[in-house]
């Protein structure tokens, strides 16, 4: 695979559409089979489930194997739709859609189940703390999680699979105004993932809940940003090389 020359470029459509023409399949955070114990603890069979940022990732049809088969998927580049659409054409249940996250195209509460894996991970390659998001970042990361609010049923699950420490990602997720309650979770030996549930309709834990007025209170008044430096020999494909998130 081509590694861009700018991590911005995760970023870049038009550097995924190039990517996914000759790309097969990638699994950001490992495939399905390592969270596979959590998964079927929060997603039942039955679910209305929706992936965001599907990529050519090999979890979508993994879950379909596995029984899940009312599975949406959603990607902003085309020629990724275009690709998984004709992949699984043999996968009745199984529907692929271009979007934009921050726009979802369904009505109020139509999913049982929204998961993304490293897709919120991919729309912070730019951050350089995680204490202090980028007014761009944080506006656009609030735009899709409202629509990720909205689209889920009452009790719904929003499924987030992260290498950021669970801290770091609750700063972003604890919101009254998302209505949910949030958990996490980890998985892998050697290195260890996370995934968070939100359950829709619950309120925040007292801890959750304040931690977002510190949140709130931090984003009223002027931050120091925390300069990060990478040596250019240690970049690598992992979004790790990319956001200092520990």
């Amino acid at each position: 695979m081509d590694l861009p020359d700018d991590n911005s470029r995760y970023k870049d459509v038009d550097y995924w559409d190039e990517r996914y023409k000759t790309e097969q399949c990638y699994d950001w955070l490992g495939s399905v089979s390592k969270f596979k114990h959590l998964l079927e603890k929060h997603v039942q069979k039955e679910d209305s489930i929706l992936i965001l940022g599907c990529g050519n990732s090999s979890m979508s049809g993994d879950m379909y194997s596995a029984g899940y088969h009312s599975i949406t998927n959603i990607d902003y580049s085309s020629v990724c739709i275009s690709t998984m659409s004709a992949r699984h054409s043999d996968c009745p249940g199984m529907t692929w859609h271009q979007m934009d996250i921050r726009q979802l195209s369904f009505p109020d509460a139509s999913f049982d189940v929204i998961l993304e894996k490293a897709t919120v991970d991919a729309l912070m390659v730019e951050e350089k703390s995680p204490w202090k998001l980028s007014l761009h970042t944080a506006c656009f990361l609030h735009q899709a999680l409202t629509e990720i609010s909205r689209c889920l049923k009452p009790g719904g699950r929003f499924v987030s699979v992260t290498f950021a420490q669970p801290f770091f990602r609750k700063r972003l997720y604890a919101r009254t105004e998302y209505n949910w309650s949030i958990k996490n979770y980890s998985y892998g030996e050697g290195f260890e993932y996370f995934v968070l549930v939100m359950t829709k309709g619950e309120e925040l834990s007292p801890e959750d809940a304040a931690l977002e007025k510190e949140v709130l209170e931090d984003t009223k008044s002027p931050a120091t940003e925390v300069a990060t430096t990478q040596d250019e020999d240690d970049i690598k494909e992992d979004f790790l090389s990319y956001i200092n998130v520990i």
